[in-house]
């Protein structure tokens, strides 16, 4: 699988951040029967990795992604725990060069030219603008156009369903990221059939 692919798949990419094992399951559950595959797991709690073990043994229809891979480490033990690609929110060589060497797609995070130029240096094209309404949103990157013409973006960061559809009808992005579909409130309740009716609404988001 290739971090083109991953962002081909649906129109979003949830960000998704588990507090709770017991809602790892049923959430993905949720999402896969709404259309949405493509999880982003973020490794910003200390259940995460536990997270993405359960939903690998239990929801194989499921591709896990790890977030907010940080380093070396963090990588690794994501793919450990059963992740099939990585989400950064910046980028370094380091981080970049261990998920080649361990063959983990990743979508590096961005928010700059600079950024895109080291990031596609180390051989990637596909790549994450974050935060990306905080950064400069649709503007900035129709000015990307121009000068990165071969790089697709997944813009993550404020991204929500009202200006999702702004972001996708631009040509050099494939695919958004948004926690949306996955509120705490609702899965604190366990309404987990809100969460397939709010996937199967963005899987019809126009790219």
């Amino acid at each position: 699988m290739t971090a083109l692919q991953v962002m081909l798949d649906a129109s979003v990419i949830p960000v998704i951040v588990l507090n709770d094992v017991a809602h790892a399951v049923p959430m993905a559950k949720a999402l896969v029967a709404g259309g949405i595959r493509m999880l982003e797991i973020t490794l910003r709690t200390s259940v995460a990795l536990d997270c993405m073990r359960a939903i690998a043994a239990e929801v194989p229809e499921a591709v896990i992604g790890a977030g907010t891979i940080r380093s070396a480490a963090d990588a690794k033990a994501a793919l450990a725990a059963g992740a099939r690609f990585g989400v950064s929110p910046g980028y370094t060589t380091t981080v970049g060069k261990t998920c080649q060497d361990i063959g983990l797609p990743l979508l590096p995070g961005v928010a700059t030219g600079s950024e895109i130029m080291i990031a596609q240096e180390d051989g990637f094209t596909e790549l994450k603008f974050f935060p990306a309404m905080q950064a400069g949103g649709p503007n900035l990157l129709k000015a990307w156009a121009g000068p990165f013409t071969d790089i697709k973006f997944c813009p993550t960061g404020g991204v929500s369903l009202e200006n999702a559809p702004t972001l996708l009808a631009l040509p050099n992005v494939v695919v958004v990221g948004g926690s949306w579909l996955t509120p705490a409130d609702v899965m604190a309740r366990g309404e987990w059939s809100r969460i397939t009716e709010m996937a199967s609404e963005a899987c019809k988001l126009a790219r």
